[in-house]
């Protein structure tokens, strides 16, 4: 009876992986393609826009809050969203949301172009309610600007300050008319010694920008029409790392077995941008330097904060491990802090691996039956005021073998995902992977969640233990088997 109620679990445990398909839900974004002689209908114009512009961050963090007006005859729910030729490509963390409302979800947004062969480029933002004619709404759009910025001049002492250019139009880019706008920077410090100056006009006798300390205002411009455009660049301090990371490779492993959660990142490289070294590396300067700590150009350390209660934290290069870290756990703070083994300098690049555990009963939860969610955050690396920005980030969360009926969703947009099977040591037909690759994505977004929902049988438990036992009793009885073989040479005595 036990032997007949064992085997049946054994089958139930490989059947559902073998029987169902995987199912996952479509990334947030997709692409529509319009007509070459598309432009956006003019059923909006812009009653009022104030634009925020940050460079406080080793990338441009960008804020438009603009009144929509509908001034066509009926209801519209599509407004165009352009940006200069060259820049949709770097554009990340795109959310619009209604400013009068923030209890509201983020709206739909989609990506639009003309062809594949054109530098023109939307995105479309739906309105979650038409806007009746004549009627108003307030939007808020925030994104970020990667690889905006370009150090200047482009090599400096080891010990100079470092200078950032960037490059805008005052003019926000806006596919419909504007009665009103004008756009505001932060910078990091007051220390701006370039800036691209505007003379009054219309009989105003005040030059732009109106400089406040650390803030710089272009504006206000009354009646632009769609596509205007004023170029503006400015040049300012920012002597800290600009860092970035070309591939990010996030791996979560899951063990229901275990009750774990192993997690490894792999920075492939982390890069900074910033200004290169005029002359070689003095490491005696460098020594005599961290005495009094000045602000440097250069990359010292990192600081990784993780969720309380992950443990055995551990930090690789091409080397080995990294001796010089530091890790701190306890119930309420786990910090691990990194050292390189080298200062990072303009152009210079690290390529290192971290690595943790921690207690899956913090990520994972059951909502019934056989049905569990998991909620991981989509990134987690490092957290510095200069901030870091990841040209591609790739997310690789390996569930439990017989993990089936995979879904996902997260607010960072996905270019890819896909569900594989992963294989490693005592697997049957291999783990339940789900890929996701983004790109574009920033250290601000450390918030965002990814979600996973997926349904992992009881029976399922029974297949590595099962796996095991089959292996050892196989090896007993080859051993037994060849035992009992008779390899003598000569005859035996009867």
């Amino acid at each position: 009876m036990r032997s007949s109620v064992l085997s049946f679990a054994c089958f139930a445990a490989i059947a559902p992986l073998c029987a169902a398909a995987p199912n996952i839900s479509k990334p947030l974004s997709s692409k529509q393609i319009l007509p070459s002689n598309f432009k956006p209908p003019q059923v909006f114009k812009n009653a009022n826009l104030v634009r925020n512009v940050n460079l406080e961050k080793s990338y441009p963090r960008e804020t438009v809050n603009v009144v929509i007006e509908n001034i066509d005859s009926s209801p519209q729910s599509e407004y165009y969203l352009p940006f200069e030729p060259g820049t949709i490509e770097r554009i990340g963390g795109l959310e619009v949301r209604d400013k009068k409302n923030a209890e509201a979800g983020p709206f739909q947004v989609e990506t639009a172009e003309y062809d594949s062969y054109s530098p023109t480029e939307f995105y479309l933002i739906h309105l979650p309610t038409p806007l009746a004619s004549k009627a108003q709404q307030t939007l808020s759009i925030s994104y970020n600007v990667l690889s905006a910025l370009s150090p200047l001049p482009t090599a400096i002492a080891q010990t100079d300050k470092q200078y950032l250019q960037y490059t805008f139009s005052a003019h926000t880019p806006s596919a419909y008319s504007t009665d009103n706008q004008k756009t505001k920077l932060k910078f990091p410090s007051s220390d701006v010694p370039d800036y691209t100056i505007i003379p009054g006009t219309s009989g105003s006798t005040s030059e732009d920008p109106q400089v406040q300390g650390s803030s710089f205002t272009y504006g206000p411009y009354e009646k632009t029409p769609a596509g205007s455009t004023l170029p503006v660049t400015v040049r300012y301090e920012f002597t800290k790392p600009v860092l970035h990371t070309a591939h990010l490779q996030r791996d979560i492993y899951v063990s229901h077995w275990g009750g774990a959660m192993m997690v490894e990142e792999l920075y492939n490289p982390l890069m900074n941008i910033g200004a290169k070294l005029k002359e070689q590396f003095s490491r005696v300067e460098w020594q005599r330097a961290a005495y009094y700590n000045p602000p440097s150009a250069a990359l010292k350390e990192m600081k990784f904060p993780l969720t309380p209660g992950s443990s055995d934290a551990y930090v690789v290069d091409d080397i080995g491990n990294v001796s010089t870290t530091h890790w701190r756990s306890g119930p309420r703070e786990a910090l691990l802090e990194l050292r390189p083994r080298y200062p990072i300098f303009g152009d210079w690049r690290y390529k290192f691996q971290v690595g943790w555990n921690a207690e899956l009963k913090e990520y994972l939860r059951n909502i019934g039956g056989d049905r569990f969610v998991l909620k991981v955050p989509f990134i987690e690396g490092p957290k510095m005021s200069e901030g870091l920005e990841y040209e591609r980030v790739e997310v690789r969360v390996i569930l439990p073998e017989g993990a089936t009926n995979v879904e996902f969703s997260t607010s960072i947009p996905t270019l890819t995902n896909s569900t594989t099977l992963y294989r490693t040591y005592m697997d049957t037909v291999g783990r339940t992977t789900l890929t996701l690759v983004a790109q574009n994505v920033v250290d601000g977004q450390r918030e965002s969640d990814l979600y996973i929902t997926y349904e992992y049988p009881w029976t399922a438990g029974f297949r590595k233990p099962l796996t095991i036992f089959t292996g050892l009793v196989a090896v007993f009885g080859a051993t037994w088997a060849i035992g009992q073989l008779d390899v003598s040479i000569g005859k035996k005595n009867v």
